[in-house]
């Protein structure tokens, strides 16, 4: 007999042969799935934070519009634009104007009246140019009030106000990969955030706005809050664009000599989807001159039409080097793990005679936390059934200790989130809210003279409470940036409970929605903020409420808690139960993520569910959602019954 023959004919050889094939075989399918499965969860992740990224760029998009409508109700709130056109003195109300567009970064600002005619305006042209035909002015006259967005000004209408805005405007469009072939000429047309307000005198109105072509303003504010400018291998991380149709006319994104890659255009298929369908693009996409991690949605201008696109992303190089150093890794570890096969597989050959001593060696290393030992190949005899079983119970240890560490991991990584989104959302706060003390201030203290017209007073008042409604979503951004203490009382449950659903009855008759209170069962007094947590319950409700169509209903109840599903422990259970549209399945596990909103753009902040979670969790409970598309949502709050011990540790 041969040598090969002998060899084969050996245990201990065929015993190691099996073992490295088996190994061999689990580890290259290892390898090639969790690096397919890795790559998959790495661009979902991303995918993920793009899309919050272009959320808070939308807000800043969106506060820019804000301010132009802020800056003109102030100045037409007082009597100075109304003693200027008395006086007829045209120098003076331009000096006016000029430094009102300084103060207020416009670069166009214009008094016009109902019919466009221009009566002043800033710029170096006469007056007798073109009118203005800003859709705003009209749509302010015909409010009666301060109206803003998104317009498109053509080349004629940019010259009348000031030659250099057209000579701006003007933008040449680039060939671009995977976009539609450029058209011939360039663009003159431009993109332009504008906003009109009616004056007390009838027919004429403020108007005034800035040019978004080459404009640096937004996009790099998106780099700067959103993306820390960060860079990456030389480049620029995390960009921003604002497109005119498909051409970018202001964006962050850098062509290979280091400028603005103005004039290059978006891919066909994302602008098939955004522009063409109206859709929002999240994924993967060719920009410009590299393969980024996007997300896009339309612009919309006042009249409704899709005229552009807001634009955020981030390298995919970045993400694609993680992925090939985690796969290196994980090859080596496979290598490895094959050479220690070869070595375990000659140990288990030299040791297949003692099976009793490898179970009591695994039992000691289970002792010690490892749920993995090797325990040997299976022998032909009774010791084979005690070895089977002794892997079984291994499995379903190693199985919890994985299910255990995976939703610590899951725990882990949202607080980090929320900690990072809740350090911007606390700066972001903290820079709007002492402009707007000082909004409030001086709008109080005109509003105590005594010789103000009631028109003026009127505006007045309608701007201190406007403004004081921008005031309550900013302590709702720092409610969220900061863990509040509980100033914990003693409190009985179904009274809190009732006084919520009592605030929000006026509400729910309003929208004709039956709303009722149905408490099971009367609870020990709690320690509770009474104030945090009826804010969690007013927050339930209008959500509910909110999800609800007229003639449907939402039912807050109290009961025990069910111990067998909290391991053990002893609590109290606060449902809210609507009848409403329900929630999508994708969204259920994004719920009380910071910023993320299934509301119409302008109706929510994204915010109440984190910051209602957090109040929740700081009395040592927890909120959860059942839901199905269809028939409505059930909210749970769970409070544990240790708050009602006097030494519950806060």
């Amino acid at each position: 007999m041969n040598l090969a023959g002998r060899l084969w004919r050996s245990t201990r050889v065929r015993l190691i042969v099996s073992f490295v094939a088996v190994a061999l075989l689990v580890g290259v399918a290892s390898f090639l799935v969790g690096g397919r499965l890795l790559y998959e969860a790495v661009l979902s992740e991303a995918a993920s934070r793009v899309r919050l990224d272009l959320n808070a760029a939308r807000e800043i998009y969106q506060s820019r519009t804000r301010s132009i409508e802020l800056a003109l109700s102030v100045a037409i709130a007082g009597d100075q634009v109304q003693r200027l056109l008395t006086d007829g003195d045209a120098a003076a109300l331009k000096a006016w104007l000029d430094r009102l567009a300084r103060e207020a970064g416009l670069d166009f600002l214009g008094l016009a009246a109902r019919d466009g005619r221009v009566l002043a305006r800033i710029g170096p042209g006469p007056l007798g140019g073109r009118d203005v035909d800003l859709p705003v002015v009209a749509q302010a006259l015909a409010a009666g009030r301060p109206m803003g967005g998104t317009v498109v000004m053509d080349a004629a209408s940019l010259a009348a106000e000031d030659p250099a805005l057209a000579r701006r405007a003007v933008v040449r469009p680039v060939a671009t990969a995977r976009a539609d072939p450029a058209p011939e000429g360039a663009r003159t047309e431009a993109l332009c955030l504008a906003a009109a307000a009616p004056l007390s005198r009838e027919g004429l109105a403020l108007y005034g706005g800035v040019l978004l072509s080459r404009d640096k303003a937004i996009v790099d504010t998106v780099g700067q809050t959103v993306f820390k400018n960060e860079s990456f291998a030389g480049r620029q991380l995390g960009t921003a664009t604002i497109f005119l149709g498909d051409l970018r006319v202001s964006t962050n994104v850098r062509a290979p000599d280091g400028s603005r890659a103005i004039g290059t255009r978006a891919s066909r298929e994302v602008a098939e989807e955004v522009l063409g369908r109206g859709g929002v693009w999240s994924g993967r996409a060719f920009v410009a001159y590299d393969w980024q991690i996007t997300a896009y949605e339309p612009i919309v201008d006042v009249n409704g039409q899709r005229v552009g696109m807001l634009y955020v992303g981030v390298l995919e190089a970045k993400y694609a080097g993680l992925w090939r150093q985690t796969l290196m890794v994980f090859a080596l570890t496979t290598l490895a793990c094959l050479v220690v096969a070869v070595g375990l597989g000659a140990y288990l050959a030299e040791r297949i005679t003692r099976p009793v001593n490898q179970l009591i060696a695994a039992s000691e290393r289970v002792a010690r936390g490892d749920f993995s030992p090797e325990v040997g190949p299976i022998v032909r005899s009774d010791l084979g059934l005690l070895q089977r079983g002794f892997q079984e119970m291994l499995l379903a240890l190693g199985e919890r200790e994985r299910r255990q560490q995976e939703e610590s991991e899951k725990r882990l990584l949202q607080s980090e989130k929320q900690a990072l989104v809740g350090r911007l959302a606390a700066g972001v706060a903290h820079e709007i809210n002492n402009p707007l003390t000082g909004v409030l201030t001086f709008t109080h203290l005109l509003l105590r003279r005594g010789d103000l017209p009631a028109e003026v007073v009127h505006d007045l008042q309608t701007i201190a409470a406007q403004t004081e409604r921008v005031r309550k979503i900013v302590k709702g951004l720092l409610d969220f940036s900061r863990q509040t203490k509980l100033e914990a009382q003693p409190s009985d449950l179904n009274p809190l409970v009732a006084a919520a659903v009592k605030l929000m009855t006026n509400q729910a008759l309003l929208k004709g929605v039956r709303l009722h209170f149905d408490p099971q069962e009367e609870f020990p007094v709690m320690n509770l903020d009474r104030s945090q947590m009826q804010g969690v319950l007013i927050n339930m409700i209008i959500n509910a409420l909110d999800a609800t169509p007229p003639g449907g209903e939402v039912a807050v109840i109290t009961r025990p808690g069910d111990p067998a599903r909290r391991g053990g422990r002893q609590g109290v259970e606060i449902l809210v139960r609507d009848t409403g549209c329900g929630i999508a399945p994708e969204h259920l596990d994004k719920l009380f993520d910071p910023f993320f909103t299934t509301k119409e753009v302008g109706q929510g902040t994204g915010l109440g569910l984190a910051v209602s979670q957090g109040v929740v969790a700081r009395h040592g409970g927890e909120i959860t959602v059942r839901s199905k598309p269809g028939q409505g949502s059930t909210f749970t709050i769970w409070l544990p019954e240790e708050i009602r011990s006097e030494g519950y540790d806060w």
